[in-house]
């Protein structure tokens, strides 16, 4: 009772930094542990504070994962797929979300929380739906409007721009991704990055730019 009143008189500031070093210590225990064989007394020990205090913040481990979830996919979605559809430069706007995207995707510490989202979502689905959701599926929102933006400016002919969208992001991550997923290989370079999002950019023009 004593933490929660010392949390409820805390400023804004030094509350939001509590919860973000008791998600960074559980992120740091899960990819240590294993989300299944992580304790509460494990990650209490990797963000510094007592177990008291953890629970103020979050009921069990299942919260503290999904917040890991839902930091890593707005922290993705940040700046990557923030895309301006009265910019009608389409090859520099692909080019650019491209590299970004698959940059931050091919990171070791993003592709260790997709398998632990992939390994639990059989028996905890709504973190499954939470992750595609605030992850996959926003960033092919995001460009699928764009596109449909561009087809309004007459730039590019796209007959279903969410098909289209997800079929661009996919090309930008082929042959790059499931390496890194599987651990059959280490990040790709920025170079080996830029060529594959070229060849994926050349494609989509090839088949969807205004002639």
């Amino acid at each position: 009772m004593k933490a929660r009143a010392e949390v409820k008189t805390a400023r804004p500031a030094e509350d939001s930094g509590k919860r973000r070093q008791i998600v960074e210590g559980a992120r740091a225990t899960f990819l240590e542990h294993g989300f299944d064989a992580a304790s509460m007394n494990d990650i209490a020990r990797a963000a510094g504070v007592s177990k008291g205090t953890l629970y103020v913040y979050f009921e069990n481990k299942e919260q503290l994962f999904e917040a890991i979830v839902e930091n890593e996919c707005l922290s993705h979605a940040e700046g990557v797929f923030d895309l301006d559809p009265e910019d009608h430069n389409v090859e520099e706007v692909l080019l650019r979300l491209g590299n970004l995207f698959v940059g931050h995707l091919c990171r070791p510490e993003r592709a260790s929380v997709l398998r632990t989202v992939i390994a639990i979502a059989d028996r905890m689905p709504e973190i499954g739906r939470a992750f595609y959701e605030t992850g996959p599926a926003f960033g092919i929102a995001r460009l699928a409007a764009y596109l449909q933006a561009q087809n309004a400016a007459g730039v590019l002919a796209v007959e279903d721009c969410e098909v289209a969208a997800a079929q661009f992001i996919d090309a930008c991550q082929s042959t790059l991704f499931k390496p890194v997923l599987f651990n059959f290989g280490s990040a790709p370079t920025a170079d080996e990055i830029a060529h594959v999002v070229r060849v994926a950019v050349k494609a989509f023009l090839a088949a969807y730019r205004v002639r």
